[in-house]
């Protein structure tokens, strides 16, 4: 199956992406640099008219960056089994002139070992890796909504942290992760650093890919001190046509006090497909969440992408995270009122 057809084809896919885009700058006696990125720009409006406070926000439209990104990716091989690596990776502002060089965040920076024999250990600040082996299959959209998606990329990592994942054992690829959050420093006699850790394992073997792991989510990254669950697969049933299906669970806590837009305890199911012809993809998710202290929600996101050539696409996308339910009364205005959308177009380099 031609997975990398599927992943490429699909705007959300970020790595790949940048993996086929990227420009080799040096490639001798084993030490290789490569530099990649893409400008992003777009147009974005619509989603909700009032916070969960009901507090009036502005939901017009508005000229975005979209994720305009600048990396370096370095390796050279230390045995003919041994590889060492590093990846560092910058977010910028594509849309605006600013006075401080653009650049805004530290997306990746990272080295490591790789072993093909033993698998591959690293260290730094980099994507979690269950969002790389369990809910990679619903990161198909370039819209970023937590709440709607399953956990993504910062999920109790990007920093301070340490994994490995074993090299591929007849389709099967296990991992471990642990971010350490600290406590050196703070003048609370009273504060502990603490260790959030994640893991799993992920069978890919032919057209199936299935993921199972765990997130202890700590308070101190964003969670509510539980663990999370997650049981995420996908089908390509052709090569142009795969779909893809994910249950994450997360228990409740008593003690935990959520802020004005966090969530306790849920039970989150996703359901989606992807369709690619020619140059052309398109793609649909519908998600229900039941919270055990908030609102029940179904969700859903579409989006359409087109390869303009192999370095520019153009892309228009549209959600809803919390959709009204259809019955009798419901009008088009009803369904319509809270959609976000975002169109624009990528050049990747």
């Amino acid at each position: 199956m031609k997975k990398t057809l599927l992943a490429t084809a699909i705007a959300g896919a970020l790595g790949a992406s940048a993996a086929a885009q990227a420009a080799t700058v040096y490639d001798q006696d084993g030490t290789r640099l490569d530099v990649y990125g893409r400008i992003a720009m777009g147009i974005e409006g619509g989603g909700p008219e009032y916070d969960s406070n009901d507090n009036y926000q502005d939901n017009g439209a508005e000229f975005v960056d979209v994720y305009s990104r600048l990396g370096l990716r370095m390796s050279q091989e230390v045995t003919s089994d041994l590889t060492a690596f590093g990846r560092l990776e910058w977010r910028f502002d594509g849309d605006e002139n600013t006075t401080d060089g653009g650049f805004n965040e530290l997306r990746q920076s990272y080295l490591g070992l790789q072993s093909k024999q033993y698998g591959t250990f690293q260290a730094g600040n980099f994507d979690s890796f269950y969002s790389q082996f369990v809910s990679l299959p619903f990161d198909v959209y370039i819209f970023a909504d937590s709440d709607l998606e399953f956990a993504g990329h910062s999920k109790q990592s990007r920093g301070d942290s340490i994994g490995y994942y074993t090299p591929d054992l007849s389709g099967f690829t296990a991992f471990l992760q642990a971010k350490h959050y600290t406590a050196r420093g703070a003048a609370d006699p009273s504060a502990d650093s603490e260790v959030a850790a994640q893991g799993g394992v992920r069978y890919a073997q032919g057209p199936v890919t299935i993921g199972l792991g765990f997130v202890d989510d700590i308070e101190e990254g964003g969670g509510n001190g539980e663990m999370l669950y997650g049981l995420i697969g996908s089908y390509d049933f052709t090569d142009q046509f795969s779909v893809r299906l994910g249950y994450e669970t997360r228990d409740d806590n008593a003690n935990y006090v959520p802020s004005a837009t966090g969530e306790n305890g849920y039970d989150k199911v996703g359901l989606g497909g992807t369709f690619t012809t020619g140059p052309w993809a398109f793609t649909a998710d519908y998600y229900r969440v039941d919270r055990d202290n908030l609102d029940d929600s179904n969700a859903w996101a579409a989006g359409a992408y087109y390869k303009v050539s192999s370095n520019f696409d153009v892309f228009a996308e549209l959600a809803d995270g919390d959709a009204p339910s259809v019955d009798s009364g419901t009008t088009l205005g009803d369904l319509t009122d809270n959609v976000y959308w975002l169109t624009g177009a990528r050049y990747h380099f």
